[in-house]
Parts: structure tokens; C-alpha cells; sequence
């Protein structure tokens, strides 16, 4: 496919080569200072510059650790996005030999479904209240292995099941920007911690939107990258759906965690992807369209902000086509709507099997989805499973005709906190949920990665991020597009009040 180009050398950023897990990567900008101005801090800029100031000598991964846990613990008290603190274990380790990664000494917060030996994993449950990992998730290794020192985990809905972080067992997370508003789910807490500055990046997890519908509600960067692109455990389920990744205040530091959490086994799907350092000089041709995979159309606010979007895109030489594109949206909600309840109904499986109460130990949405799954078809799966072996390959015939495409994330902004609580009547909010999250699932049924930037304002200033999607295998793409777009609208310095 023929692209315009144009000059890379006005737009690439100033960044050292990065290979494997070398760590010659240079600041973003000078030495930054406080709210005050009156000191250097050692906090200030992304996660790729803390390391920089560890690896200088100017600042030790004790005094990092130490100053991160004071941020978490001044900013985090009317957000709720940090729900598990383990200080003690992560001074300790500060303080220790520390794995010669990019990220070496940085601070990190793992999502509250994601394993870290001997610490607690409640999935946002009751249920799993007591529950400690025996042992890490691959993901987590990776994590480790790069040199990030983990804090503690953040906030989830139960499950990760819904598009917005208030459970039962861990009470509502705040969106920074509205602390009336949801940070979206189900990696709410992580994204609500970036934006509020607590860290300039954290770990998340995607299975329907659970990375970029958080990073829209809360204005931050990020990334779900291709099925299959990322270290894991093997999976039970006909159809892989979630993926883990990261959100991050910087698409630099997206980039870096890309690549040291990446599989590069004989049997990985994908060639490994090189560290993205800036803007290619390709223009793309971006197929544009703001109704959902059911044919309706976003919400006014979300579809001047998407059309905004276009226009920058267009402005920067890419070339902008209106699209409508038949994602058999009937076929699709049945299927995947199967994919999605199987998991809450093995869990209420379990729960009956030792004689528990449902009800005492999950919500009322999670009971709903599952209740649902058990009066669907007995080969439920089988048929989901079938359908999108063959769906994903329809759909990735889009890629033949545009290097991208984009779309809204959500379609409306933010929610209020309580509209659509998994505490709530399933009846109550199953559809609306349905509605809201209706432009994100697709691209975990078919594997292709997807990135919300966060270039967007609601008129009431709640975020509304805008998601491209890439052909399979192609998250440099998206990468390059996120650093031009971060240099022609940058968005670090933009912080939530108070």
C-alpha cells in the first residue's frame, strides 16, 4: 500500500535505541521540579525518566520507593484506586540487587488480578478476600525482571467483569478528573492512579476494553497489543480474550514495557516487536467511523471529540475515510456475550460445589451473567468458538484496505459512580452496559490490537479517548501514530484538579 511520507526528523522524539533490556534511554525534558517549584522531583516525569535518575546516581531505588509510597498515600484518599499496600516487602526489595532492566528501581502497581508470590489477589471479591498467590503470573516475572519495584496492586471491579470500578469488596474507585464519575474498569484503579499522579505508569489487563475504556475516562495512554504478543499462562478457554499490559502517562513507556513483557519463544505468533522510539515517516490511510458494532451511533459529546480527532489526523498528512463496516453485530453480542458469562459461571460453580451462599459472596451482576451462561445453549462455546475462528479472518480483511482504523472507545463519556455497579439489580444495568462499552469487545474476539489516546474533552472536561486498531501483529503502527499524536497534542502536562 503507497503512503505519503514526510520528514522524521521533525517529529522523532529524543530517545536512545533500545534493544532487549538495555537502559540508555534519555530524559524527556530537564530535571523537574515540584508543584512548588522549590525543589527537584524525584518523581516528575515518566517512569523511563525515574529510571534515568536511579541509574545516574542522583536518586537511589530506596528514596524512589519511599517518596512514591508518600504520593500514593497523599493523593490516593479520595480516589480509592490502591487497594492493597505491601511497603514493607518493596522497601525491602528497593533496597536489595534489583534486576539491570529499562526500569530498574521504578516504582510499580500491579492490578488486583494479576499474581505476585505471597501476596493477596482478591479479584474485587468477597469471595477471594483471603486468597494469596502462591506464585507469579509469567506477566508478573516479566514485570519483575524488567526492574519495576511493586507497591501494591489497584482497584477492580469483581472479576474485572464490568466497565466500571465500584465493588462490593473494595468500594468505588474515583475517576481524578470528576470524583463523581466513574474511572471506568476493569483496570479502573490503574488508570485512576496514573492520572492522578500517584505513578506514571501501572499494569493492566484487557478482556472487552478493560485497558483502553479506563484510559478514556481518565485521559491517560493505553495500549491492548495483539493475542498472543505477550508472556501469559496457557489458557483454558476456547477463545483468549484478555491480555495484560499497561497503562501509562507516556507512550514512551508503553513502548519499553512492550517490549520486556513480549514472548520471543519458537512458538510466538509474532516476530518481536522492536523498541518504538518515535513517529514513522509513513502516512496511513485510517478508515473512520463513530457507530457502534450494532450500527448505533456514539453520543454527541463522543462524536465531536472522535471527529476532532480525524481532523488532527488529517492535518498531520494521514488520509481520513468514512467508513461503515458490518461487524454482524446480532451474531457478534450472542457469542461473545456467551464467551464472557462462561467465566462467572464457572465461579458460581465453585462457590455451590463447597456449599457456600452465592449471594453472600458475589454481586448481583456477576450472579446475573452467570445465570444467564446456564440458560444458553449447552454448546455455547463450541458455536462461539467456531464463529469467531471465522469472524476474526472477516474482520482482519479490513487491514487489506486502511493501515488503520478509528473509532470512539466508549459511547458516551464517563458514567456517574453508581449507574452501572455490579452491585446493582443484573436487570438493571446488564443492557445499558451493553451499550456503553459497544466499540472496544470486537478486537478481543479477534485478537487485533487496539490503543486509546487520550486526546479528547467531554464539555462538562471529562476525558474521551479516541481508539485506533491495527492489522494483527502490528502494534508498531499504533505505537508510531500515539508518539505523533503525542507530539502534536501533548497531554502529560494536563492534570486532574486538586
Amino acid at each position: 500500500m503507497k503512503r505519503r511520507t514526510f520528514s522524521r526528523a521533525a517529529c522523532l522524539l529524543s530517545l536512545a535505541p533500545f534493544a532487549g533490556c538495555r537502559t540508555g534511554f534519555a530524559p524527556s525534558a530537564g530535571t523537574p521540579r515540584s508543584a512548588s517549584g522549590e525543589a527537584p522531583d524525584i518523581l516528575g516525569g515518566d517512569a523511563l525518566d525515574q529510571a534515568a535518575r536511579i541509574r545516574s546516581g542522583a536518586v537511589s531505588p530506596v528514596e524512589m520507593v519511599e517518596a512514591a509510597i508518600r504520593r500514593i498515600e497523599t493523593l490516593d484518599v479520595p480516589i480509592n484506586a490502591v487497594v492493597t499496600r505491601f511497603y514493607q516487602r518493596a522497601l525491602e526489595e528497593a533496597a536489595g540487587p534489583l534486576p539491570d532492566g529499562p526500569f530498574r528501581g521504578v516504582p510499580f502497581l500491579l492490578k488486583d488480578l494479576n499474581d505476585l508470590a505471597g501476596t493477596p489477589k482478591s479479584m474485587g471479591s468477597r469471595l477471594f478476600a483471603d486468597y494469596r498467590s502462591a506464585k507469579s503470573s509469567p506477566h508478573t516475572e516479566a514485570v519483575v525482571g524488567a526492574g519495576f519495584v511493586v507497591l501494591g496492586k489497584t482497584n477492580t471491579p469483581e472479576l474485572g467483569l464490568v466497565a466500571t470500578t465500584e465493588s462490593a469488596a473494595l468500594g468505588p474507585c474515583h475517576n481524578p478528573w470528576n470524583l463523581a464519575h466513574s474511572a471506568g474498569g476493569s483496570s479502573g484503579g490503574a488508570a485512576a492512579a496514573v492520572a492522578a499522579g500517584m505513578l506514571p505508569m501501572a499494569q493492566a489487563s484487557d478482556g472487552g476494553g478493560s485497558i483502553r475504556v479506563p484510559s478514556s475516562c481518565c485521559g491517560v495512554f493505553g495500549l491492548k497489543p495483539s493475542r498472543g504478543r505477550n508472556r501469559a499462562a496457557p489458557q483454558k478457554r476456547a477463545v483468549d480474550i484478555s491480555v495484560k499490559h499497561c497503562v501509562s502517562r507516556s507512550v514512551r513507556d508503553t513502548a519499553a514495557y512492550s517490549v520486556v513483557v513480549q514472548r520471543r519463544d519458537a512458538t510466538a505468533p509474532f516476530a518481536p516487536l522492536p523498541y518504538v522510539e518515535g513517529p514513522s515517516a509513513d502516512r496511513l490511510r485510517i478508515g473512520f467511523f463513530t457507530s457502534n458494532v450494532y450500527g448505533v451511533d456514539a453520543e454527541p459529546s463522543v462524536k465531536d471529540a472522535l471527529e476532532d480527532t480525524a481532523r488532527l489526523c488529517d492535518g498531520l498528512g494521514h488520509e481520513i475515510v468514512p467508513v461503515t463496516l458490518d461487524f454482524e453485530g446480532e451474531a457478534f453480542r450472542e457469542h461473545f456475550l456467551n464467551l464472557w458469562s462462561s467465566i462467572p459461571a464457572g465461579v458460581l460453580e465453585r462457590v455451590e460445589s463447597q456449599g457456600l451462599d452465592p449471594t453472600s459472596v458475589l454481586e448481583p451482576v456477576t450472579l446475573g451473567m452467570a445465570e444467564r451462561f446456564r440458560r444458553a445453549r449447552a454448546d455455547a462455546i463450541p458455536r462461539a468458538a467456531a464463529f469467531f475462528a471465522g469472524y476474526g479472518a472477516r474482520v482482519d480483511a479490513y487491514f487489506q484496505e486502511f493501515d488503520l482504523l478509528l473509532s470512539p472507545v466508549l459511547r458516551r463519556p464517563p458514567i456517574p459512580l453508581g449507574e452501572q455497579a455490579g452491585t446493582l439489580p443484573f436487570d438493571d444495568v446488564f443492557e445499558p452496559m451493553i451499550d456503553y462499552v459497544s466499540f472496544t469487545p470486537v478486537w478481543n474476539a479477534t485478537g487485533h490490537p487496539a490503543m486509546s489516546v487520550p486526546l479528547g474533552w467531554s464539555p462538562t472536561g471529562l476525558p474521551i479517548g479516541s481508539q485506533f486498531v491495527a492489522g494483527l501483529g502490528r502494534e508498531q503502527r499504533l505505537l508510531e501514530l500515539a508518539f505523533e499524536l503525542e507530539a502534536a497534542r501533548p497531554w502529560a502536562d494536563r492534570r486532574p484538579p486538586g
